[in-house]
This record gives structure tokens, sequence and C-alpha cells, in this order.
């Protein structure tokens, strides 16, 4: 087996998987020229909108597939859409729907009303789809599958069958664990405002295993022939003519041949372990509510074996992802932000960097706010230090596996100016084409940009997020004409320093010009030297000097950086805004 050098997480399970797979292969005497494929999976339950701490679900299997392909081996992603799960209650905050869903719960997603004005089918369909459009964006590539049309395809019977067969020893198993106290719920360090579990990563995991019917144990849940909802009980069944008779809460009941039937699941911890065997997964990384004890992915592992001839997946847990600063104004799926919601504000290579370099067990947060400036400045100074070669081993296995697969680099800005100066740009121009292209194009003039185009797709990301994550109050809003009174009011040593800016402009006029420039003015003006060391006296008249062309040209005491600021406001504008001549 080809070793990996790169000392990060995703060789490590890369190398557990391969490991894994040839000792199964070698159990199963398979021939050394028909190596089997190696299947890693994620589910997901589209109950909703698929958010970002779902997201983990797939990017975790997805980084590790990606190494392996990386080595030469064939490797295959499922998804399994959770489809065929029943809809639990009706979410908080997503446009189109109303109480009235309500009268859906119980049955499969599938069955559930889209919202109004969705051009999909059904529930399911509508939230899938937001995912497959991120997973696309992210470079994911994978297999879905949907469980609505696996079971209604009689695709699991025999499975069905024999879990019913076998439903005392299935009983025997989960009782081991229904007369343990129900763990408590993990705790951890909250990660910022909001923390994101993955309640239904994998499955349903609140859903019952079977128990509780007056008749005996049973491992499977009929959808009623009548309304349509898994109220069901089943009252009695025939392991030789597969006879199978339930009554529903509805008051509807019948007598279905089970050989024959296929509107209706395994229950959760009989379905997972059932799916680890039919599909021979190796690797599924699981949510904390799945991997304490007791939970569907241990007791699973207590049944794929014995009533299934599986194995259990090497599944590590993953721990919560955070959400820092979301606007009320980009909350409106009920504060739950989805991967749809972060590719408007970012590009794909910063989300897929921040899932690649943190362990799954490790926490992370994903920045909505003035964070992601500093998230920006981060990955671009780790993209210097991979074109300079001087990246650590790990980060520079973590960069790789952001920027791009096993298929190639993913579509890349190229010219990546700091994120924190395109977002300034349009905070003050609120997106006018023209005025950010003249703004762009002054930043370095040497090397001037001549197209809009070279900036994006990062440009529109920021525009983006100064238009749905900066609350208004916080938007930079340059005077339409001086402040006469302040002006008026200024100290003679304001006046100096104004003036020494204002003499300095032509000579200055780039990004880096202008840095230099609003620096030295009050070291001038303290009589130092242009490139004399900071010194706490001199901070503090920079500081106030800063504030003061903040109200002359904003109207507050703070905003953008000041070079880019007055980049944007232009020469002509700064001049009469400050006093000089607007000539």
């Amino acid at each position: 087996m080809a070793q990996n050098t790169e000392a990060d997480w995703v060789s490590r399970f890369a190398d557990d998987v391969i490991a894994e797979s040839e000792r199964r292969a070698a159990e199963r005497k398979t021939p050394a020229t028909g190596a089997p494929e190696i299947v890693v999976a994620s589910g997901l339950s589209p109950s909703g909108p698929i958010h970002l701490g779902n997201l983990r679900e797939v990017m975790t299997p997805h980084l590790v597939a990606d190494e392996i392909r990386r080595r030469g081996h064939r490797v295959r992603h499922l998804i399994s859409w959770d489809d065929y799960d029943r809809y639990r209650k009706v979410p908080s905050g997503v446009p189109g729907i109303d109480a009235s869903w309500a009268e859906h719960i119980g049955k499969p997603l599938t069955s559930v009303p889209a919202p109004v004005g969705s051009t999909y089918p059904n529930w399911a369909e509508h939230f899938k789809a937001q995912m497959t459009d991120a997973l696309a964006e992210l470079g994911v590539e994978y297999d879905g599958i949907s469980q609505t049309e696996r079971y209604t395809a009689g695709t699991y019977r025999e499975q069905i069958l024999h879990a019913m067969r076998h439903r005392a020893d299935i009983d025997a198993i989960l009782a081991q664990y229904r007369t343990k106290k129900a763990p408590a719920k993990q705790q951890q360090k909250p990660v910022d405002a909001a923390e994101l579990e993955a309640e239904e990563g994998s499955g349903a995991a609140a859903e019952d295993d079977g128990s509780g019917g007056g008749a005996g144990y049973f491992p499977y849940k009929p959808y009623c022939g009548a309304c349509g909802k898994d109220l069901t009980t089943v009252t009695a069944y025939d392991d030789e003519t597969t006879e199978l008779t339930y009554t529903c809460a509805c008051g509807h009941g019948e007598t279905v041949k089970l050989s024959e039937f296929d509107r209706g699941k395994l229950v959760w911890k009989v379905d997972w372990p059932m799916r680890w065997a039919y599909e021979g997964v190796v690797f599924e990384p699981s949510g904390v509510d799945h991997s304490s004890p007791g939970s569907s992915f241990q007791v699973g592992g207590q049944i794929v074996g014995p009533i299934f001839g599986g194995k259990q997946p090497i599944g590590p847990m993953y721990a919560f992802v955070g959400i820092s600063g979301m606007a009320k104004m980009s909350s409106s799926k009920g504060g739950v932000p989805t991967p749809g919601d972060a590719l408007k504000i970012m590009e794909p290579q910063l989300i897929r960097w921040l899932y690649a370099r943190r362990r799954p067990n490790q926490s992370f947060k994903i920045a909505f706010d003035q964070e992601i400036q500093r998230l920006y400045d981060e990955w671009d100074a780790l993209t210097r230090k991979v074109d300079d070669g001087s990246a650590l081993p790990g980060d520079l296995a973590a960069y790789r596996r952001a920027i791009g697969t096993a298929a190639g680099e993913l579509p890349r800005t190229p010219r990546p100016l700091p994120y924190r100066t395109l977002a300034s740009v349009a905070d003050i121009t609120a997106g006018a084409q023209a005025q950010t292209l003249r703004i762009l194009s002054e930043l370095d003039p040497g090397h001037p940009l001549t197209s809009l185009d070279e900036a994006r797709p990062r440009l529109d990301r920021a525009v983006s997020w100064i238009s749905t994550q900066v609350p208004a109050e916080q938007r930079t809003v340059v005077r339409a004409v001086p402040d006469a009174e302040r002006l008026a009011s200024l100290a003679d040593e304001d006046r100096g320093a104004i003036k020494l800016l204002l003499d300095g402009l032509d000579s200055h006029w780039s990004l880096d010009g202008l840095t230099t420039l609003v620096y030295a003015v009050p070291k001038v003006r303290a009589g130092l030297a242009q490139d004399a060391k900071p010194t706490p006296e001199l901070k503090v008249a920079q500081r106030t000097f800063f504030a003061l062309l903040y109200e002359l040209l904003v109207g507050r005491d703070t905003g953008p950086r000041l070079p880019t600021l007055l980049l944007a406001v232009g020469q002509p504008r700064v001049r009469e805004l400050l006093g000089g001549s607007a000539g």
C-alpha cells in the first residue's frame, strides 16, 4: 500500500479505510485482480434546510474518499437521502409554509407538499435540491440514493423479511440498551452564538426502535394505507405466509403480505446496520447524537454482524459546527444557515478548508460576521506560504484538499484581492460596477485590474456579504457635502495634518502608498521620521487623526480601512470633504 507522507487526519483515516477494505477482501477471498470498490457513506434527512452542521456528515467522508481516490483506488461515496423518514415537525421560519403543514406529520418526507412557490414535487425534493446545488459547487463527487425509491421498489424486501424472522434476536440486543439509563446529552463549550448539531445526520436519531407494541416486538413500521402516516401498530405477523396485520391511529387497519408490500420501512436502529451490510460500507461518520452509549451507531454495531452478516464501518464522531454573527436578514430559514447560504459569501475553497483543517471531533465556527475577513486573511497567508514553500506539511495537506479534488482544481479567482478590501469597496460603492472597477484598478497602479472578472468570484462573495450580513446602521455612507461647521472649528494642528495628507495624495495614490501616507502624517507632525517605530503616544496620535478623517468623510469615528476609503471616495471628493480644493 502506498504511504502518504502528509500528516493530517484525512490521510490517517484513508490508511485505516484502505487497510480495512483489504482485510474484508481477504476474508471474502476476493481475487487480487478484482479489488473491490471501497464504499464510504453519508446520510442526510431532507426534513428541512440541511445546515452547515449536516455538511460535516458529507465533507468528512468526501475528503477521505478523495484521498483514497488520489492514491489510485476505486472508491464510491454514497449519500443516502433519508427521504422515507417520517415528517416530524413543522420547522420554524421556512418561507411558504404555515401551521397547516402539521397535518402531514407522520407521512414520509416525499409525501409532504413542498413549500408554496417551490418548483419541486414534494418536501424532500425541495430541500435535497438546495443541498445538491451546494455539493456540486463544493466539488463533492457522490452517488445519491433515495430511500423512498429503495423501499418502494422492494429493494430491501429480503432484508426486511430476514429482520422480521429474527425479530426476537434483534429485540434481545436492543433490550440490553433499553434497561440502561439514557446517556446525558453531551456537553461542550459553546462554539459561538449558534451551534449546529447534525441531529438527523444519518437518519432519524430520535426514531423508536420498534418496541412498545402489545403483540410483541416488530422491527418494521408500515405507513398506513388510508392516512399515509406511520401512526401504525403491528398486531400480528406470520413468518410462513409473511402476512402482517396492523392498525392505525386513524382507525384504519388491514392485513398485507409483507413479501409483496412496499409501503413501510425498518425502524432506524435496524435500518442503518442493514444498509451497512447491504452496501458494504467501510467508513461512515456520525454526529454526537449517534455516537453516545446506547445510541444508533453503538447498537447498530451489535446488530450488523449477528443479524445481517455485515461489519460495522469505521465511524468517527464529528463535533458541532458553530456560526458567528449571522444577520437576522439572512436567517429567514429559521436561523439555520445552509451550505448555500455560506457559498453566497465565501468561495468553495474556503469552506472546504474549514472542514479539512480540523479533525472531525474538533469544533469550529463558520463566520458570517466581521470574522470572515480574518479567515480570508488567514487563507491568503497560507496561500502565500504554499507558493513560497514555507507551509507546514499538515497545513499544505489541508490547502491541497481545499483547492480541488482528485478530478482537478476547483475554479478560482484569477486576482484574489484581499476580501476585506473588496468588502470595503462594495460597502462604499453599494456594488456600482463602474465605480468598483475604477477603485480596484487604482489599488496597484503598476499592475492595474482591467476587468471585474479578474476579481470574481471573490468580489461577488464580498458584495453579497456586505449586502446581506452587515446591518444598515453599520454600512458606510460618504458625506454628500462637507461638514462646514466641523471644518471651521478645526485646531491649527488638525489643519496642518490634513494639509500634509492632501499634499501627499498625488504621489501616494495607491493602496500601499496611501497606507504609508496616513500613518506617516502623525509622525511628521510629531517631528519624527516616516519610518519611526510606533510609540504609545504616536499610536494615540494616529488613532486621533484617523477618527478626524472618518468624521469628515463618513460622519462617524470609524469605517473601512482609510487607504481603501480614500481610494473609493476619489481625490476630487476627498479634497472637497477635507476642506481642500475640489480641483
